[in-house]
């Protein structure tokens, strides 16, 4: 069983930054990817950033120059650093990671979400 844990939400200014983390942890064999996704009330889920086994990025346009994505393999954590915040990243964000347990087939998992709130 794979749990995900996420931390480092919360309530913050316009122009403030927040970073978020999160560690995998249970019987996961191979992560081939983790990343961020977020759901702002009444749009759907979208990819906020990822990170591949290789260590190439992908940014959603709107958090590029913004948004750093960055991945500890020994730990089994990604890490998100938001800065220049606006009120448009306000969002419940979803830790995502592609991988696999040991004789299992390829999975996405999911965090329980944490939010973030940009408003002054």
């Amino acid at each position: 069983q794979v749990q995900l844990v996420e931390s480092g939400g919360g309530l913050v200014q316009p122009g403030g930054s927040l970073r978020l983390s999160c560690a995998a942890s249970g019987s996961i064999f191979i992560v081939y990817a983790m990343g961020w996704y977020r759901q702002a009330p009444g749009k759907q889920r979208e990819l906020v950033a990822n990170i591949i086994s290789g260590g190439s990025t992908k940014y959603a346009d709107s958090v590029k120059g913004r948004f750093t994505i960055s991945r500890d393999n020994a730990k089994n954590t990604v890490y998100l650093q938001m800065n220049s915040l606006k009120p448009e990243d306000t969002a419940v964000y979803y830790c995502n990671v592609d991988g696999r347990e040991v004789g299992g087939a390829r999975v996405d998992y999911w965090g329980q979400g944490t939010q973030v709130t940009v408003s002054s």
